[in-house]
C-alpha cells in the first residue's frame, strides 16, 4: 500500500471565525481521528492533492510539529460553487485496532463469458471491510476468469484475508451481459432452424 506523506500544521482556534480565518489563507483545515485524541490542523490543497485526486486507497502519514500520524481519508466536504476541498477527515491507524474502510476492487482476468462475445459489467467498485491496519490492501484482486454469459460474481466471492465484508454475501459486484449482437444471432439462428 502507497504511503503519501503530508505536511500539516497544528491548528490552536475553532469555531466558525477562525476556520473561515484558515480558508482565507488559502489552507485547509482538516481532523484527524481514532488515536488517543482528536487533532485538528491545515495543510495546503497542494499537500493534500495527491492523496484526494486519485482512485487508489493510500495511507497518508501527516508530519505536524515533529509528530507522525498514519492515517486514511475519511471523509471531505467541498465548497458547492467553486469545488475547493474545504474541510478534510482522517482516520488514525492504531497498530491491532480494527477499522472500517472502503477498499477498492480490481478485476483480474478476462472472463470467459466476454470471450464469447459478451460485455464486462462492473455493480460495485469498492467494498467496505473491517480490519486491522496491518491487514489493509490497497485494493482487493478478484478473479474474473470463469464469469459465464448471464451470471453475477458476488460478495460471497471475494476472498480477504483477514477482513470482514461489510456487505451482504449475495449482493452482485459484477456480471457479464449478453449483447444485441449475440442476441441478434441467436434470433437469426432460431429462425434458420424453421
Amino acid at each position: 500500500m502507497k504511503l503519501i506523506t503530508i505536511e500539516g500544521q497544528l491548528r490552536s482556534e475553532f469555531g466558525k471565525k477562525a476556520t473561515g480565518h484558515v480558508r482565507s489563507e488559502g489552507k485547509v483545515p482538516g481532523v484527524i481521528y481514532g488515536g488517543s485524541a482528536n487533532v485538528h490542523f491545515t495543510a495546503t490543497p497542494k499537500a493534500l492533492k495527491s492523496i484526494i485526486y486519485t482512485a487508489e486507497f493510500n495511507q497518508a502519514e501527516i508530519n505536524i510539529d515533529g509528530k507522525k500520524y498514519t492515517c486514511i481519508l475519511k471523509d471531505l466536504q467541498y465548497n458547492k460553487t467553486t469545488d475547493e476541498v474545504t474541510h478534510v477527515d482522517f482516520l488514525e491507524l492504531v497498530t491491532g485496532k480494527s477499522v472500517n474502510a472502503s477498499v477498492p476492487l480490481k478485476f483480474i482476468g478476462t472472463s470467459k463469458g466476454v470471450k464469447e462475445g459478451g460485455r464486462f459489467e462492473v455493480k460495485m467498485s469498492t467494498v467496505k471491510v473491517r480490519t486491522k491496519p496491518e491487514n489493509l490492501r490497497s485494493a482487493v484482486d478478484v478473479d474474473i476468469t470463469n464469469l459465464e454469459i448471464g451470471k453475477n460474481l458476488r460478495i460471497e466471492d471475494i476472498s480477504y484475508e483477514g477482513a470482514e465484508i461489510l456487505h451482504n454475501k449475495r449482493i452482485p459486484v459484477a456480471a457479464v451481459v449478453t449483447t444485441r449482437a449475440l442476441k441478434q444471432e441467436a434470433t437469426d439462428a432460431a429462425k434458420a432452424k424453421k
